[in-house]
């Protein structure tokens, strides 16, 4: 009933009308957007490595919370500071960046819809590991995520149903709730048993925690990887929807990163908050389309999605390289300071011992 509803408000237009604009065996057409049939090779490949990616990112997270503080945790929950200024920029700055920019390059409808599907969803998995490669508050970034999962059961109807009305009834787009509560499963497990096992083995949670981070990171890349050869279908698109899937992330890493400055948070949890708020759940976007418009425009819908994952990537490894670069020429390590210490250390004693001081330290 609600794909029906859909089909009828956004119809794609004779295919006639646009032949020459598309390949020979596009299935749909409109303008410069074409929809080829997917074969069964990328149906089998897509159920496998769901499943696949479904079982590392258990493991990514559960990394993850090898990192977590019990006392830290519960710290950012009882004072929720943090927590609220994240909630204004998941739930705030995203969908009504999403309206503007919907508004700005005057997009189809159906386009718009899909641009403010993902302005309302939470917070991506993929932040936690990008947080802890920038040195951020792991603390905060899962509870962040945790929290905005959890809220988006009632906020993303609320957000749809504020900045959809002018491009179509709310009722229309299926929100799968068992998907969210899916979603919150497999986080929350992964990590509370992360938290336990740092909580009693530490050493050990060290090594785990260095070994997911590095899975995490290649499980990211693999993801956009994947998306793209399912999806290379979708690639023929109006350019209006890549400009604003290339500058929705880099608007949201933006924002949040100044808000959470304005609110006053430290450094290290601005740069939690602007990865909270840029990397948004693709994969929840990818679902509700596919829920809510008809077979004939699924890949076309899932276009938008695509391309934001790949530039949310992007933009997160920029902000990486550029972080890491900072910190190696104007931060000292605990290594360097060890060393300043100890070169320090030998000189007052070679005052003592007649100006003698070892090469290595000089």
């Amino acid at each position: 009933m609600q794909t029906n509803f859909l089909s009828q408000q956004f119809n794609a237009g004779p295919l006639a009308e646009n032949s020459t604009a598309c390949p020979a065996n596009a299935t749909i057409c409109d303008g410069t957007s074409c929809v080829l049939p997917e074969d069964d090779f990328n149906q089998t490949l897509s159920v496998v490595l769901s499943t696949v990616l479904t079982i590392m990112l258990a493991l990514v997270m559960f990394s993850m919370g090898c990192n977590v503080e019990i006392k830290n945790f519960l710290g950012h929950i009882k004072r929720p500071w943090g927590i609220f200024v994240g909630f204004l920029c998941q739930f705030g700055i995203m969908p009504l960046t999403a309206f503007l920019l919907s508004l700005a390059f005057d997009i189809l409808p159906v386009q718009a819809v899909v641009v403010m599907i993902m302005g309302c969803c939470p917070g991506g998995t993929a932040s936690n590991v990008i947080a802890y490669w920038v040195d951020g508050d792991m603390d905060l970034s899962i509870s962040m995520t945790t929290c905005s999962t959890l809220l988006a059961m009632g906020m993303m109807p609320l957000c749809l149903f504020i900045y959809t009305k002018m491009w179509t009834d709310a009722d229309a787009i299926v929100l799968p709730y068992n998907s969210i509560g899916l979603s919150l499963v497999a986080l929350v497990v992964p990590v509370s048993v992360g938290i336990f096992v740092n909580h009693k083995w530490p050493s050990k949670a060290k090594i785990i925690l260095k070994v997911g981070s590095i899975v995490g990171a290649v499980l990211i890349v693999l993801t956009a990887v994947v998306g793209g050869i399912l999806y290379k279908g979708s690639w023929i698109i109006t350019p209006k929807l890549w400009i604003i899937g290339t500058i929705f992330p880099a608007a949201g890493y933006t924002l949040g990163f100044f808000l959470a400055r304005l609110a006053g948070l430290s450094w290290n949890r601005c740069r939690t908050v602007s990865l909270e708020t840029g990397m948004q759940n693709t994969q929840l976007c990818s679902t509700i389309v596919q829920l809510s418009f008809t077979p004939e425009q699924l890949e076309l819908m899932f276009t938008f999605p695509l391309i934001y994952s790949i530039f949310q990537l992007l933009f997160a490894l920029l902000i990486l390289g550029g972080y890491r670069l900072y910190r190696r020429h104007h931060v000292k390590t605990k290594t360097d300071v060890e060393k300043t210490v100890q070169k320090e250390d030998s000189k007052s004693e070679a005052k003592i011992n007649g100006g003698f001081v070892p090469d290595e330290m000089k």
